[in-house]
């Protein structure tokens, strides 16, 4: 009598982007001494929410994407980049060759981003083990390793283009923050960002200024009221009229904010309490004379032209707030590189 089939075993449970649960990570042990020579319990696969959150002056500092989104914005990365069919890699890597490497930096700066990194060598090696060195708000020297990576050779070369290009750009933006805070420190004003980001990348780049120790300014079109020139323009340039207007229609608790080319608009914002003024591409001396005017009866934010050249004078003024698109619109990639062993 035939017997029948031994029964399938039951299929390993499988994570929302389709990947099976990776095993225990390879123990280190085998290696010797050096960096690599850590006890066991140094060496996991950690994710952006097992880093622990650093404290910043305006709250914890979080990352912004839960792990579904994470792992969708990785997939499309990597999908985008042909890491799945990487032809070159295929040709010249055995598919068991296994290796290690870290990220290097180039230059000294602040890190962000070794969480996306860490996601993009573990969809392309499940089995991938991974040492964070530096994390997410930390600095780093010119040679200073950020994350130390174990895994199939393939894996790491597919994966390697996306994860840099996440972590350099993000990286630029925190270490151009931290230099623009360094630059006013003392002073009691603080550097916050704007708008000007790339579409689909805003919460992470402005993860990347908190990363850098500055501040969050609204985080789009609905977070606050800001009435600014060409709204200035639809009623008018009647100050008053705009914001007995927007505190009609602003959520409750919503503060209002308007942009101002000149003290007359300054007089006329805090005649109609104004919660945060925001003096334009003024002089210091101007922005010194608004400082005096206001008495803190608002926010003083400046903004426009603010260079790292400058800043330090624009924040000796007595603004409470500064605010510099260049944050997230032009700050040059931190140099970071993968080597091999």
């Amino acid at each position: 009598m035939t017997q029948p089939p031994p029964p399938n075993p039951p299929e390993k449970p499988r994570r929302p982007d389709g990947f099976a649960p990776s095993r225990a990570p390879i123990q280190p042990a085998e290696d010797g001494g050096g960096l690599w020579a850590r006890p066991p319990e140094a060496w996991h696969r950690p994710t952006p929410l097992s880093i622990p959150a650093l404290d910043r002056p305006g709250g914890a500092l979080r990352f912004p994407l839960s792990p579904e989104e994470l792992s969708g914005l990785v997939r499309m990365a990597l999908e985008e980049d042909g890491a799945f069919n990487d032809v070159t890699t295929i040709a010249t890597v055995v598919s068991a060759r296994r290796a290690r490497g870290a990220i290097v930096a180039r230059r000294a700066g602040t890190v962000c981003g070794v969480g996306i990194a860490l996601e993009a060598f573990r969809q392309m090696d499940p089995k991938a083990v991974m040492r964070v060195s530096v994390s997410d708000g930390q600095t780093v020297a010119a040679g200073d390793p950020v994350v130390f990576i174990r895994g199939h050779a393939r894996g790491m070369l597919s994966a390697e283009r996306v994860a840099l290009n996440f972590m350099q750009h993000l990286s630029g933006i925190a270490t151009l923050t931290a230099q623009f805070v360094a630059a006013i420190r003392g002073t009691g004003a603080k550097i916050l960002d704007t708008r000007k980001t790339l579409p689909g990348w805003r919460a992470l780049e402005k993860y990347a200024v908190r990363c850098g120790g500055g501040q969050n300014h609204r985080m789009d079109l609905a977070s606050a009221v800001l009435i600014k020139d060409n709204h200035l323009a639809a009623v008018d340039g009647d100050v008053g009229l705009a914001i007995a207007r927007a505190r009609k229609v602003a959520p409750a608790g919503a503060r209002i904010e308007v942009e101002c080319e000149s003290i007359a608009q300054v007089e006329a914002a805090i005649a109609a309490q104004a919660d945060i003024v925001l003096l334009d591409n003024m002089t210091a001396a101007q922005l010194a004379e608004c400082v005096r005017l206001v008495a803190k009866r608002a926010i003083v934010e400046a903004s426009g032209r603010v260079r790292l050249e400058n800043v330090r004078a624009i924040a000796e003024t007595g603004v409470d707030w500064i605010s510099a698109g260049s944050l997230t619109h032009s700050p040059p990639a931190l140099d970071l590189a993968l080597d091999f062993d």
